[in-house]
């Protein structure tokens, strides 16, 4: 075994040296691959407690300092989401853009990883007892074009580090969909309406399951809430969501 990882690590060093380690959001050298600048990690804005139990969205105090019952934002309790638990590594700044947008649009696999164990922090509560992971799912046209889900790249990423299985097949995107940019909230919640089912041969596998949709960002909610009413329509016991970044509008008040 020494030997083995004295071979793996002349091999690392061999390809630093050829190709040395850059930040995966700015590209900056730095020491160890898969990690951040200072600068990038100083302007990534992690999702810390207080948050609000349902949304994840971070609270300007803690409404409960005892412990002994959950925090729950006014948005929560205005317009309660069909999933259960949100829960976000960041908020979607500049930092965090740049990694989506790395992931999704310029095929950089290589940050699904590092995200996902960001996001295996933020979610720890959520994971703990999940049966699976379920990727918000693309449509075959799209998922062609692109060649690959960013969203199920950070499950399987998950699933190596939580040991809870992804399953990619349990959500399917049945209706091509405009892409949601530039649309408002109930434009968002219309685009997505009836887009996303269960597979038939799913269904006795996924009834009475406690699964955690998987995403990349979390903007309005539209996109998660068409699929945790599909997995809730086809039986889930529980639908919690896990995102690496999510967009947050203003200070949200805590109500208890």
């Amino acid at each position: 075994m020494r030997v083995g990882r004295g071979m793996r690590a002349a091999a690392r060093g061999a390809v630093d040296l050829a190709l040395p380690p850059s930040c995966m959001a700015c590209r900056a050298a730095v020491s160890e691959p898969g990690c951040l600048c200072p600068s990038c990690w100083a302007r990534l804005s992690l999702i810390e407690r207080p948050y609000c139990d349902r949304l994840g969205i971070p609270l300007p105090y803690d409404s409960d300092p005892g412990g002994g019952g959950p925090r729950l934002s006014a948005a929560a309790l205005e317009a309660p989401p069909a999933y259960q638990r949100a829960r976000a590594a960041a908020l979607f700044g500049e930092v965090a853009r740049d990694l989506v947008h790395a992931l999704k649009y310029a095929d950089r696999l290589d940050v699904a990883a590092p995200m996902a164990r960001m996001m295996a922090r933020a979610g720890a509560d959520v994971l703990a007892d999940a049966e699976a992971l379920v990727p918000v799912p693309l449509h075959a046209m799209r998922l062609w074009r692109r060649r690959f889900n960013q969203s199920a790249a950070l499950a399987l990423a998950l699933q190596r580090i939580s040991g809870v299985p992804a399953r990619t097949s349990w959500l399917a995107r049945r209706r091509a969909t405009p892409p949601q940019v530039g649309l408002d909230r109930a434009a968002r919640a219309a685009n997505v309406a009836g887009a996303f089912e269960v597979p038939d041969e799913a269904r006795a596998e996924l009834k009475g399951r406690r699964v955690v949709l998987v995403d990349d960002v979390l903007t309005t909610g539209a996109t998660l809430d068409a699929c945790a009413k599909a997995l809730s329509r086809a039986g889930a016991g529980r639908v919690d969501v896990l995102v690496f970044a999510r967009v947050v509008d203003g200070p949200s008040s805590p109500i208890s």
